[in-house]
């Protein structure tokens, strides 16, 4: 259930050519920059804007004035980038996406649909289709001690490699306000995470997280 294909569909991602070559979807992470820049050269200068280099933007996404966006970026069609927000780079946002007020985005691939709409963090992580943040829930992408990132699942312990890993959200993960998604953090698909939740390891598919002890299936 950590692999690409259990937690992702890949049709609702420009990502997809680059997921598609991956057994488990923190290996992505490294390209994201490069696959931006190789998707950008190719869009239609009809559907998207060019405002700044690297960054391409639907013309019929909304992006208020105090957004800052920064390349490499692709923002897709009919997505809502508000008031404040701060894309650093490194940031693929698919279609009829929200990314909210103060919402920092870093090295992220957003699919379809996804909302991260009041004062998100997410930083090295991947959010599935019509994956949902609440207001304040952040990704943690760097332990404390600074080491290399490990999912941990049960009993078994996976390298990432990496030290910055955030969460990866299957398709339509919701998690509840004001909840810290520990680094490598994997929710499964359709699965809930309670709000003020503090979350590490993986959360099963279609499961609602109550606490570390109190993870249940739903019915």
């Amino acid at each position: 259930m950590l692999k690409t294909v259990d937690l992702f569909d890949l049709s609702h991602t420009m990502a997809a050519p680059l997921l598609e070559t991956t057994e488990y979807p923190w290996e992505a992470l490294a390209s994201i920059g490069e696959l931006i820049l190789r998707l950008g050269q190719g869009l239609s200068a009809e559907e998207y804007d060019h405002p700044a280099e690297d960054v391409w933007i639907a013309r019929d996404a909304t992006v208020f004035p105090t957004a800052y966006i920064k390349g490499p970026c692709i923002i897709g069609h009919g997505t809502e980038v508000r008031q404040c927000a701060f894309i650093r780079g490194s940031a693929l946002v698919g279609e009829h996406c929200v990314v909210g007020n103060s919402t920092e985005l870093k090295n992220v691939i957003l699919f379809d649909n996804v909302q991260v709409p009041h004062y998100n963090y997410v930083g090295d992580s991947i959010l599935g289709y019509k994956a949902h943040m609440g207001a304040g829930a952040v990704t943690s992408n760097v332990k404390s001690d600074r080491t290399l990132v490990v999912i941990h699942n049960g009993d078994e312990n996976l390298e990432t490699g990496r030290k910055k890993v955030g969460a990866m959200l299957g398709d339509g993960a919701e998690v509840g306000c004001n909840s810290v998604l520990n680094p490598g953090t994997v929710i499964g698909r359709g699965s809930n995470v309670y709000p003020t939740s503090c979350v590490r390891g993986v959360v099963p598919a279609n499961c609602i997280y109550k606490d570390k002890d109190h993870i249940v299936t739903k019915r």
